[in-house]
């Protein structure tokens, strides 16, 4: 009996002695977990104190380059092309004769128009004649008169038929590929050639609609165009008065001078639109920005910890993002390792 009770007591010492060893064991390892990498680790990164400053607003946006006018060239009436009197790709004035159509038998009708004319003319003479001497009534003058207008109209008609035979440029500019040869049968459906002024250009961009308090007529900006770092001046003119639902932007046209004729309608303009000069500004290095679900984060360091911090920003440069409220001067920012940062961590921060 003894025997037995020495066996228990000895296999219940050992199953706690057993259980004692686990305990501390299970320490000893979160301890070194806490060393190694846990919450208790401080993590050394690298961040900037935050400073305000001057920041020249500006609005990057894409656009397209307008001729100032342009017109198809059409001819308003049927016939044959009996001379073209441009150059295609050349220089022509206002008013310049492009080309002609064969007008020979609008002038027959003119002259026909012209015979009745003389006869209707006649004929009122005569009838007021007959009045005088009571011998026809004042309708048959009424009548003669109507017939007298009616011939004068008929050979205005003519004219102006026999003048659209002639197309002239209505405007100075460079005028384009031609589709017509003489002798060609031309209609109005046919696009003889199109007349562009690229004297002055258009450029038509879109703002986002919280910037349109800062746009107004005669603002000034810059643009570039593809395959070119030269920038060209322009100055708005004309702004749409409504917001596009579709886009919640509003459209502006400005208006840029093109005497070296270097820029061509229909390319595209990336456009520099300055805003308001925001002198308490604050930058931040995009790479500390994290994007999440509702928003963008950054990490500043707070009592020797890491502190999310969610922020609103706005415009972007190549390498800053403007910040307009979660940061503020003399906030230390962490810019290093923010990706695996978590609130309250532990950080040792060096200054840039």
């Amino acid at each position: 009996m003894k025997l037995k009770n020495i066996v228990y007591t000895i296999l219940i010492v050992g199953f706690g002695a057993f259980i004692v060893y686990r305990i501390a064991s299970n320490k000893s390892k979160n301890n070194d977990f806490k060393d190694k990498g846990g919450k208790n680790k401080t993590t050394n990164v690298i961040g900037i104190v935050l400073q305000y400053q001057t920041f020249d607003n500006m609005l990057s946006l894409s656009g397209s380059i307008e001729a100032n006018e342009q017109v198809e060239i059409r001819s308003e009436v049927s016939g044959i092309v009996e001379g073209i009197y441009f150059n295609e790709g050349s220089y022509v004035s206002k008013g310049q004769l492009l080309f002609k159509v064969n007008d020979i038998e609008l002038k027959a009708q003119l002259a026909q128009a012209k015979t009745k004319e003389d006869l209707a003319s006649e004929t009122e003479r005569r009838a007021q004649l007959l009045l005088d001497k009571e011998a026809i009534s004042l309708e048959e003058l009424d009548i003669a008169k109507a017939d007298y207008k009616l011939a004068q109209a008929q050979i205005q008609l003519i004219q102006a038929q026999i003048a659209k035979t002639s197309v002239r440029a209505p405007f100075s500019g460079k005028i384009g590929l031609r589709s017509i040869s003489p002798g060609t049968y031309i209609t109005p459906s046919i696009l003889v050639a199109k007349l562009v002024n690229i004297g002055k250009l258009k450029i038509t961009f879109s703002i986002p609609e919280k910037y349109i308090n800062q746009v107004k007529p005669n603002s000034n900006l810059s643009f570039t165009v593809a395959g070119s770092s030269e920038k060209y001046e322009a100055k708005v003119y004309a702004i749409e008065p409504e917001v596009q639902i579709s886009t919640r932007t509003l459209q502006v046209r400005a208006i840029a001078e093109n005497k070296s004729g270097k820029l061509l309608p229909g390319t595209f303009a990336n456009v520099e639109f300055p805003l308001d000069i925001i002198k308490d500004a604050v930058m931040v290095p995009s790479e500390a920005i994290i994007s999440v679900q509702n928003g963008k984060k950054v990490f500043i360091s707070y009592d020797g910890k890491a502190k999310e911090v969610m922020i609103e920003t706005t415009t972007r440069t190549d390498a800053s993002v403007l910040v307009l409220s979660g940061l503020k001067a003399g906030d230390t920012l962490i810019t290093s390792g923010v990706m695996s940062l978590k609130n309250d961590v532990p950080v040792k921060v060096k200054v840039k």
